[in-house]
């Protein structure tokens, strides 16, 4: 299988990723995972897929809060999974959560597979969001939840504008000087900039027939939580 730019791009940073992360949001990315988590758990899903797992962050966070439910793990990145699988083994969850390399856009998987998918920080990297997003309805059962974080821009000022800065400005710098790849740390701004704003996003899903759409708008709107079940 041929490596696409945006996967090697994610195995060149690897090494760096978790940390500049947890940098970059001053820790504030793992309260997200965890709302995520809980969002996930309110209906008690025996069979998650976490899409653009990455490292595993938010698959472990979801096995904690959900002892019955089995995860798999899947991503495009084969070097952030290699992280991804000493992590689950330190935990002591390989039995309960599975990591796979492989594209949204063609899941493995038969029709109605899963009780509930999710994402984070990984649908604005969908080459094909419409594809994407049909894919994670196919392999959904039906009345099954997605619960999808994604950055999103403030909108109230002066977080709007401070924001911002940071973003353009400030982020890419330190994610160069760190992961010593400038093209990665501002592709991150680029691909935020291009994702539909969160309401946008909302009626997409609305469109291609999800139901009960919501969305929570995190940390003054620096993240948004969406959720949405299969009709």
């Amino acid at each position: 299988m041929s490596v696409s730019p945006i996967a090697a791009m994610f195995d060149r940073i690897s090494p760096k990723y978790d940390a500049l992360n947890h940098l970059l949001s001053l820790n504030i990315d793992k309260v997200w995972r965890r709302k995520t988590a809980k969002a996930v758990s309110r209906n008690y899903p025996k069979t998650i897929l976490d899409l653009a797992t990455g490292t595993a962050d938010l698959a472990i966070a979801i096995a904690r809060r959900n002892p019955q439910a089995q995860i798999i793990g899947m991503d495009i990145s084969e070097k952030m999974l290699e992280i991804g699988q000493k992590k689950v083994k330190r935990q002591g969850l390989g039995k309960q959560i599975e990591l796979r390399l492989g594209d949204a856009a063609q899941l493995p998987f038969e029709e109605g597979s899963f009780d509930a998918i999710t994402v984070a920080f990984g649908v604005r990297n969908f080459e094909d969001l419409d594809k994407g997003l049909s894919e994670i309805q196919r392999v959904l059962k039906d009345h099954g939840q997605a619960v999808i974080l994604e950055f999103s821009m403030p909108e109230r000022f002066p977080v709007k504008q401070l924001y911002r800065f940071y973003f353009r400005h400030v982020l890419p710098k330190i994610g160069k000087q760190v992961s010593k790849d400038a093209a990665a740390y501002s592709y991150l701004p680029e691909s935020v900039g291009r994702f539909p704003k969160p309401k946008d996003f909302l009626s997409l899903l609305a469109q291609k027939g999800w139901v009960n759409g919501d969305m929570k708008r995190l940390s003054f709107g620096i993240a948004t939580l969406y959720t949405a079940q299969k009709g």
